[in-house]
């Protein structure tokens, strides 16, 4: 049996501006391979464009090149949720779940020749998990080794706990990327409210972001037997008991089904689409997202 893959295929679904060549579709004119339009000699004096038989069609005689479109680079950006809640998992925490997009977003982007890099957050912008932008071939271990490192990553989870909103924390993650173009990977399990998320996300309109909800399947569905179970909520690490019986564990669904079609609702107002990982990173199920968002 083949193993599961560990890259996957992206593609921006409109032009980029950018100017560095690569695999995306772009608006500048260089030596790509999509045919634009004619140009004079004159005023494109490249002879290693010049069209012939163009040319000996022109009425005014005029010597005719082609103008190409040229295909860019675009830089690859995962804004990573490093929050208390993240390092909740039955088989897997989130957060490990979360390393695996990080390697996966690393070999993807190194071989079509884009750059990569890591923005995190919990309450605040995590500068010390920031890894730059880079086209090397490592990159993506070395965003998944921030994250996998507990004495840094989780600081939220082991003590340093913040009472701040973490749209705030995004917010100041992504106000670097304000204004570029450039994809990005928005992953977190959003068990936040939604009410200021616009206020971090309006400032990259020129940005193609994908949302990546990583959910734990503890999270989703409630044990299955009646009896006394004791909860504590990952963000505060209050406690709290409840009584599980069938009616609760209906309520439990209710909920989990609200939230996602909340979510869903929200980004779909926002032109965008989530990406749902549901215990484990599906690198195959990520190549079928851009298909369809390409197609």
């Amino acid at each position: 049996m083949s193993s599961p893959a560990t890259d996957f295929y992206y593609r921006l679904p409109t032009r980029a501006g950018t100017q560095r060549p690569g695999s995306h579709p772009g608006t500048s004119h260089g030596n790509g391979q999509e045919f634009v339009t004619h140009a004079t000699l004159f005023s494109r004096p490249d002879p290693r464009r010049l069209d012939v038989r163009a040319s000996l069609r022109d009425v005014r005689g005029d010597w005719l090149v082609r103008v190409m479109r040229q295909r860019v680079g675009v830089p690859v950006w995962l804004a990573a949720d490093v929050s208390a809640s993240m390092v909740f998992g039955a088989a897997r925490t989130k957060l490990a779940v979360l390393a695996d997009l990080a390697r996966a977003i690393g070999a993807s982007a190194t071989r079509v020749g884009d750059a990569a890099g890591m923005v995190a957050f919990d309450s605040r912008e995590r500068e010390d998990l920031q890894v730059p932008a880079s086209m090397s071939r490592g990159i993506g271990h070395v965003m998944a080794a921030a994250l996998d490192d507990p004495q840094r990553a989780v600081q939220a989870a082991v003590g340093e706990r913040h009472n701040g909103d973490p749209v705030d924390g995004l917010a100041a993650a992504l106000r670097a990327l304000a204004g570029r173009q450039c994809l990005v990977f928005l992953a977190s399990d959003f068990h936040f409210p939604l009410a200021k998320l616009d206020t971090a996300l309006d400032p990259l309109s020129r940005t193609f972001i994908v949302p990546v909800i990583i959910w734990d399947p503890a999270e989703t569905e409630p044990p299955p037997l009646n009896g006394l179970a004791s909860l504590r909520d990952a963000e505060s690490a209050a406690r709290s008991a409840i009584w599980l019986r069938p009616r609760l564990r209906a309520q439990w669904r209710d909920a989990v089904a609200e939230r996602r079609a909340t979510l869903a609702a929200y980004f779909a107002n926002r032109g965008l689409r989530p990406f749902w990982v549901q215990g484990a990173f599906d690198a195959d199920a990520m190549s079928e997202y851009f298909f369809e968002a390409n197609a």
